[in-house]
């Protein structure tokens, strides 16, 4: 059976954000003209340095990946950047992209790079495309209040504290996405139970502070207050972690798989003296997040 052509997206997209989804929307966009959609990326946790820079990055993989099919895109291609580092940028277009996923369009942003030592971009692109049967387009920049949308740019916004900004530029809330694990249930004894989130190793954890937020379960959306950071109350507790407390909700959500979606910020995190004093403190983080 003959392989079918595909339209392929080329980038990290650690953020799926208005930048990013400008690169994605090109080939979701050719679906219509039997071309298959399509994005080749690298799993995050493979990729430490870009350009030369080291990054931690906004979303994890499965978080990604949930978020670039939810574009329209059919087949997401998610390779450990260390298979393919040392390849040169013709064996790249040719067995990546020519041979491999059949391309007859390939779509990047301006700083996308490809082949050894970064060595290639969309010029080198369009003149291998030539040669091994494809075309390559630039998507444009994507600018937000008079500069370009930028993983950097959501990062630093995500580390001061302002969620709303980077809503702005991710297309979307920021979420926090994970599975609800076990933590020591204090929580429940100062009747606050909160489910707990775990960030990833080299995952970007936003500024420690409580954060009015919000998750749908079931169809139905709770208003909830989300803590990010160590719990330094807590003997212990190191970690960096999103603990939220869901307003209205009884019921285990153990095991689960949640997106907290993160709205604004409230108060940096402190240690208490108490749990007596903790329990007040978070009564009135709920009065602040006017829930």
């Amino acid at each position: 059976m003959e392989q079918k052509k595909t339209a392929v997206a080329l980038g990290l997209f650690d953020g799926v954000h208005l930048g990013h989804r400008a690169v994605i929307s090109r080939p979701a966009e050719m679906a219509s003209g039997g071309l298959v959609p399509t994005v080749f990326t690298f799993r995050n946790t493979s990729l430490s340095f870009k350009q030369g820079r080291r990054i931690e990055y906004i979303y994890t993989d499965s978080y990604k990946e949930r978020l670039i099919r939810s574009l329209g895109i059919d087949d997401v291609i998610s390779e450990d950047f260390s298979s393919l580092k040392d390849l040169s940028g013709e064996d790249f277009a040719g067995r990546i992209l020519s041979e491999r996923l059949c391309a007859s369009c390939v779509v990047c942003g301006r700083d996308f790079r490809f082949g050894r030592n970064a060595s290639c971009g969309i010029a080198e692109l369009a003149e291998l495309g030539k040669r091994f049967g494809f075309t390559a387009e630039l998507a444009e920049d994507v600018t937000a209040d008079g500069e370009n949308v930028s993983s950097n740019r959501i990062r630093e916004l995500l580390s001061n504290g302002r969620p709303e900004k980077a809503a702005q530029l991710l297309g979307a809330e920021y979420t926090i996405y994970g599975k609800a694990v076990h933590g020591k249930q204090i929580g429940r004894t100062i009747d606050f139970p909160t489910v707990n989130q775990l960030f990833e190793a080299e995952q970007l954890v936003p500024l420690y502070g409580v954060y009015a937020s919000a998750v749908n379960i079931d169809g139905r959306d709770y208003r909830a207050v989300t803590n990010i950071g160590v719990k330094p109350t807590i003997e212990g507790e190191r970690a960096p972690l999103a603990e939220t407390h869901i307003l209205g909700f009884t019921g285990d959500l153990y095991g689960e798989t949640l997106e907290i979606r993160i709205k604004r910020f409230i108060r940096s995190e402190r240690k208490f003296s108490s749990l007596d004093e903790l329990k007040a403190q978070i009564s009135a983080d709920i009065l602040k997040a006017d829930i």
